[in-house]
């Protein structure tokens, strides 16, 4: 019902055909454009390791640099796993737990002031993502592993790690390990940092307004070239079909979260294009187990089974998503798990609620309307097939995560990115006690997962890590902090004169040798 109305209230917005402008709006006295990307939603601050969700890291992406670039693009898919030198030219493997890195020399900071080891050292120092005060809690599920970071001299940086750490190189290319401005951090302080950051990316910051729009503007002199737009402009744009009229209309240039429902509708003008990939992300449901009623794992074992996922796939998703083999991904290579499969029993269902004594208490399921795709058409559907097991359960729609996560919660959505090729890059990443569930208290019943992630952690022997990511898996499943519905696609529509490639994850790659403007 609810994806019928949306369709027609789509049709009827963008009812009238209306030529595009074959060039995107350009700046007074420049031949470069101007790109305006509507999006549905703008993080609170621009601090790149702050802001890690989806809407936070499409923004920031562009305006900070890792030492180590993952070429994303580098396979169809826009999935590519192999590492490029970056702010980086080289680095070496002195020792398993030892790295040493070598900066390309001439690099500028949006301030002018020169990419040296002291800013390497300063963005990964203890206490800003690691050690007992970090400043930046959520950097410790990347870089909680490591024990110094030192210049060797003006242009050289030695990683330690406390342990052998496999993926340390996938780290630096990776959330996190954007490099920050010394100078800028330490004059400018946190806070005002956050708002107004600066970096070496290829666009900086002009203003941020959460509620409103991000400007950046182009550095040009940006070490990869000079970037192809002149500003970029972030709009929020919360409804759909706004966003639509507004690349219709000719007043963005690109918008992001497309339904897979109207992917061929938006695609039906003659100068708009619809790219998507399917993304590197779960949607997931996370369990309070603090509730009263949570707090005992066969009503979340239930809650588990009763979900049809195919099902979801199908009617909401067009087939465009996916229901992966658990937290458990084929670009992990030797690490993925074979034969693994998320339930669908609605008679196991019944029963685990029968085994519990679950005597029709109500169960509410909180969800953001906007934030992810097709979030509120899933959670009508969620909703039906819990009642047909038995459980009394309701839909709430709330306004912001405060909300989603506040007093009462019981069960939320979210989302976990494959944040590295690994498994530590993402179901410890989320669910370690690093991660916001276990730090949020979301999850209490974690000790013998975090005891086999902290295992994992350390070792290097490719039988023994397997083995000790199934054991991880198997204590995800049985104990059941939350479940997977799918992986989403991600579709975006853009003008057809401009070529640019989507990734699969929800970074927004807009470096000159992504991004380029062309005629219709």
């Amino acid at each position: 019902m609810i994806t019928i109305s949306r369709r027609r209230f789509l049709e009827g917005a963008i009812a009238t055909p209306i030529a595009l402008n074959a060039q995107p709006s350009l700046a007074a006295g420049e031949t470069r454009p101007n790109l305006t990307v509507a999006v549905a939603d703008l993080p609170a601050t621009l601090e790149p390791a702050r802001e890690l969700s989806n809407v936070g890291t499409r923004v920031t992406y562009s305006i900070f640099d890792t030492l180590i670039r993952r070429d994303f693009l580098g396979t169809a898919d826009g999935g590519g796993s192999e590492l490029k030198p970056h702010l980086a030219t080289k680095w070496e493997r002195v020792s398993p737990q030892e790295l040493i890195v070598t900066l390309r020399q001439g690099v500028k900071f949006h301030n002018g002031d020169e990419l040296t080891s002291e800013d390497v050292a300063y963005t990964f120092r203890d206490g800003r993502l690691w050690g007992d005060k970090a400043q930046i809690p959520g950097g410790k599920a990347y870089f909680g592993v490591l024990a110094s970071v030192e210049p060797i001299d003006r242009y050289s940086v030695r990683f330690r790690t406390r342990t052998p750490d496999v993926l340390l190189e996938q780290r630096l290319a990776s959330w996190c390990a954007w490099i920050v401005n010394k100078r800028a951090y330490e004059t400018m302080g946190f806070e005002a940092y956050s708002r107004k950051p600066v970096a070496t990316g290829p666009y900086r910051v002009v203003s941020h307004n959460a509620a409103d729009a991000t400007v950046l503007e182009a550095f040009d002199d940006y070490f990869m070239a000079k970037p192809s737009a002149k500003r970029v402009i972030f709009k929020r744009v919360p409804e759909l079909a706004a966003r639509v009229a507004g690349l219709v209309a000719g007043d963005y240039d690109l918008i992001t979260n497309i339904p897979p429902d109207q992917m061929s509708i938006v695609g039906g003008y003659k100068d708009i294009d619809v790219r998507s990939v399917v993304l590197a992300n779960v949607h997931v449901l996370a369990f309070n187990d603090q509730d009263k009623l949570l707090s005992d794992k066969r009503i979340r074992q239930a809650l588990v089974c009763s979900i049809d996922r195919q099902k979801l796939v199908d009617t909401l998703w067009q087939g465009t998503a996916l229901v992966p083999a658990s937290h458990n991904f084929p670009e992990y290579g030797q690490m993925f798990v074979e034969g693994r499969k998320l339930p669908y029993d609605p008679a196991k269902a019944k029963a685990l609620l029968k085994e519990a004594g679950y005597k029709g208490e109500p169960i509410v399921y909180r969800t953001m309307a906007n934030y992810y795709t097709n979030a509120l058409e899933a959670a009508q559907v969620l909703v039906e097939q819990w009642k047909a097991v038995g459980l009394n359960a309701s839909l709430q729609v709330v306004e912001n995560s405060a909300q989603l996560r506040g007093a009462g919660s019981q069960i939320f959505n979210w989302s976990n990115s494959t944040r590295l090729p690994d498994p530590l890059g993402s179901i410890w990443v989320a669910w370690g006690p690093a991660g916001e569930i276990q730090v949020s208290k979301f999850w209490t019943s974690a000790a013998a997962f975090n005891k086999a992630g902290n295992a994992l952690e350390a070792e290097t022997d490719p039988a023994k890590r397997k083995a000790l990511f199934t054991e991880m898996l198997d204590i995800w499943e049985d104990e059941a902090p939350a479940t997977i519905l799918y992986q989403p696609s991600e579709a975006y529509a853009i003008k057809k004169s401009i070529a640019w490639r989507p990734t699969t994850f929800y970074f927004m790659d807009l470096r000159p040798d992504n991004l380029s403007f062309g005629r219709s």
